[in-house]
Order: C-alpha cells, then structure tokens, then sequence
C-alpha cells in the first residue's frame, strides 16, 4: 500500500537507501509486488529484541503501522516465525529488516 503516484518497488528501496545512507542497516529479506505490495518492517534492536510493525492505513487512508506482538519486542526467532508465516499468507508482501538500537525507522506512519 504506497501512494497511487508510486509504486511499492521505488518507495520501499528509496527508504532502504535513506536507512543506509544514515548509517542505519537495512535490507529488503523479501520482495512482493512491484507496484503495490504492502510493507512489514522488522526492527531490530539486538539484545533488546525485535519490534515488528505492517503497514496499513486507517479509516481516512492516512498510513499507519500495526505492531504485532502487541508492540512488545520479542526474540529474533520469534519475529521471524511471524514474518515466514504472513509472507506464506501474502507473497506480495514486502519485509524490510532494519538493525537500529534505538528503535528507530523512516518510513511514514505513526502506530495504531
């Protein structure tokens, strides 16, 4: 779910490039749909654990990120079990890990 003007390829990889660019490790582990596979982040943040967040819009279209695991960080396997299972659910889905410490990712949104 990206903007109508672009397509999911282009958003998705420009925010890649901006994480690495600010010294924010990130990586595409799965590619969906070019043109308009919804996104799923996984943030890592070491031994603290991983936050997971999928991308969604609420009731005027505004996007937004759903956290799973009710916003609670979990460990890297869990996190993982949970991303192998949506991906099976949705092959057009795109996940986007991002090693950040503090928690931090620049993708639109506020969680909901």
């Amino acid at each position: 779910m990206t903007d109508e003007t672009i397509n999911a390829e282009f958003w998705i990889m420009a925010h890649v490039r901006r994480c690495n660019a600010d010294g924010l490790p990130a990586m595409v582990v799965h590619r969906g749909d070019n043109r308009g596979g919804t996104l799923l982040l996984k943030i890592n943040q070491f031994e603290l654990g991983c936050k997971v967040l999928t991308q969604a819009r609420d009731l005027d279209g505004v996007k937004k990120w759903l956290a799973a695991f009710s916003g609670k960080l979990v460990k890297e396997v869990d996190a993982d079990n949970y991303i192998s299972r949506a991906v099976k659910r949705d092959p057009d889905l795109w996940v986007v890990e991002i090693e950040s410490p503090d928690g931090i990712h620049p993708f639109e949104g506020d969680e909901f």
